[in-house]
């Protein structure tokens, strides 16, 4: 349970809710993931540089990038290895394509004030390695403000245990409800902000992997402060 009063949601929890929410309550991934982009997009108020890695963490950061392209306010996106993205993720990259929006494969943030962390998500359990580890080292080192998005890449999810390196936050907007490890251990130091947004998980879905989810939650808007 976080300091708001919000339950948490472990990684192990993060996926089974997923898998719920599309087979038993008819709410897809793809729909998760493009309210998630949307929330995402709402924490960039300057130009902004996109980063991505493989899985599902990087399309959130597509469909961000994407809403942040049609604002004005994107400078560019690049991600470790698009060849690699599948499901709900590669179609968030096609989208953006289709738009003309070039995904580069070689990281860049000069010429943006913001940066959006989307290179790793909750299943991150080891240090980052090779290009993944030169991205998180080239964010830290920019200087620019950072958005995280879930959790900042390279911290576990579930412990708060900072692996070397790990993306330091400005802010972290964590998706549905906050993961345990933006609360404990390395967490609080490196998340920054922490705000729970709601991306349209159904609160049935919660309720069926045994999270109990506080009545009105979201009532009063669609993002929370932690």
């Amino acid at each position: 349970m976080s300091s708001s009063g919000l339950p948490t949601l472990s990684s192990d929890q993060v996926r089974q809710v997923d898998s719920l929410a599309q087979e038993r309550f008819g709410v897809t991934v793809d729909w998760l993931m493009e309210a998630a982009g949307w929330q995402v997009a709402g924490f960039c108020d300057r130009p902004t540089t996109v980063i991505c890695g493989v899985g599902n963490n990087a399309g959130d950061g597509l469909a961000a990038a994407r809403h942040l392209h049609r604002w004005g306010k994107l400078v560019k996106v690049c991600c470790i290895d698009a060849s690699r993205l599948r499901g709900a993720a590669a179609r968030e990259l096609d989208a953006l394509q289709l738009l003309g929006v070039e995904v580069e494969d070689e990281l860049a943030v000069a010429g943006a004030d913001l940066v959006v962390d989307a290179i790793f998500g909750t299943g991150l359990s080891r240090a980052p390695e090779g290009r993944f580890a030169e991205w998180i080292r080239a964010v830290d080192a920019s200087g620019q403000r950072v958005v995280a998005v879930d959790v900042p890449s390279g911290l576990d999810a579930d412990t708060g245990v900072a692996y070397a390196p790990t993306v330091r936050a400005d802010v972290t907007v964590t998706l549905g409800l906050p993961k345990p490890g933006l609360l404990t251990a390395d967490g609080p130091r490196l998340a920054g902000e922490v705000w729970a947004v709601d991306i349209g998980v159904p609160f049935e879905a919660y309720a069926a992997a045994g999270v109990e989810v506080p009545s009105g939650l979201y009532s009063s808007g669609a993002r929370l402060r932690l």
